[in-house]
């Protein structure tokens, strides 16, 4: 016999995690603040990633850069160069793109959450869910990044 939906809907589910270390992704892709925003897209594009942690020269978290931060920036700041001289014509329908070199920290969101190593994992899932936040970054006593805590990590660890 198959159990009915209202059944199976009772199933509890249990983190299998005590710690915020437990629950974290270690050594986490991150992008340096002085990186360019080309640069940066290029890693989240190749990565399938939605955001990663800006760190600074220490590699310490400083900020969020995010697919959404990327299109703003892309829709607000999209130069064309002018039409050049004759004898350097473009054939009709084509543009030239200046490339420009904004900065990574210029675009990226300035604001980071973040858990130690110890916290523990119900506190974790607290902080997620009242931020309203996909990720919190894990960093050590000095402050530096080693590891990224997302919802599918949390849903990972979840057990019948």
């Amino acid at each position: 016999m198959t159990p009915s939906l209202t059944e199976r809907t009772r199933t509890t589910l249990t983190l299998r995690a005590e710690t915020a270390a437990e629950l974290m992704t270690p050594n986490a892709v991150s992008i340096p603040e002085t990186e360019s925003v080309r640069e940066a897209l290029a890693v989240l594009t190749e990565k399938g990633f939605s955001a990663a942690p800006v760190i600074d020269e220490a590699g310490r978290p400083v900020g969020v850069l995010s697919r959404t931060d990327l299109l703003v920036h892309q829709r607000e700041c999209v130069h064309y160069r002018p039409q050049p001289p004759e004898r350097e014509s473009i054939p009709e329908g084509f543009q030239v793109e200046e490339v420009e070199g904004t900065l990574v920290r210029d675009v990226m969101t300035p604001v980071i959450f973040s858990v130690s190593p110890e916290t523990p994992a119900r506190t974790v899932v607290q902080q997620l869910l009242g931020l309203k936040v996909h990720r919190l970054f894990v960093v050590d006593e000095a402050g530096v990044l080693v590891g990224v805590i997302s919802a599918i990590d949390v849903l990972k660890h979840l057990k019948p």
